[in-house]
């Protein structure tokens, strides 16, 4: 009689959907994990511990050359309680993912491997976020298949405020995403300390 093989550790799927419910609305995001595949680990290990749950799109960058087009951002911005280790950049280059309509990348600092616990997402195409000979670019890893008209209320919302390239961008009244839901594969938490669940509340 044949012994049963033991099951192997369940493979990510080459898509796995995640819905940002937030307050302008649903937004569902497929996530590329077969071309971005660390990016795409690091956004579903925040989604997987709840990082995102009661975090807010925070800016909103309106293009002056093509109305109706930028990008919204949002994570947990600068709140060192709910962030993960830092990974090396997956650039464009490598991916294949180019920052067109609808796409979601990770938000990063001054160095490449600064991103972390904060994305954007564009409406129109982006070609100027997407690597070249000399700039690393941003990590592109999926993009939006649902809810496009809740990112458009988002970039359309009043902003200002703000330093530097942020100058005029921030959203005044930031919206809040409530919870952010894997929808594929299997959940998988980092079983980090979830520090922000403890002690004194920040504002978002």
């Amino acid at each position: 009689m044949l012994a049963l093989a033991t099951p192997a550790a369940a493979q990510e799927p080459a898509k796995v959907r995640v819905r940002l419910e937030t307050s302008a609305g649903p937004i569902l995001i497929a996530v590329d994990t077969k071309r971005a595949p660390a990016t795409a680990k690091n956004f579903l290990a925040y989604v997987d511990d709840g990082r995102f749950d009661g975090v807010t799109f925070y800016r909103a960058a309106r293009s002056k050359r093509t109305p109706g087009t930028g990008f919204v951002q949002g994570g947990i911005r600068t709140d060192a309680r709910r962030i993960l280790p830092p990974f090396p950049l997956e650039p464009t280059s490598k991916t294949g993912i180019r920052h067109l309509d609808a796409t979601i990348s990770m938000a990063r600092g001054a160095t490449p491997e600064a991103a972390g616990g904060n994305f954007f997402i564009t409406v129109g195409p982006a070609p100027s976020m997407d690597a070249r000979p000399g700039y690393p670019g941003y990590a592109a890893f999926g993009s939006v298949i649902g809810g496009m008209a809740a990112v458009k209320r988002i970039l359309a919302v009043k902003t200002g405020g703000g330093f530097d390239a942020f100058r005029g961008q921030m959203i005044l009244k930031p919206i809040r995403i409530t919870r952010a839901v894997r929808l594929d594969g299997v959940k998988r938490p980092t079983k980090l300390p979830r520090m922000w669940l403890t002690g004194p509340k920040r504002a978002p």
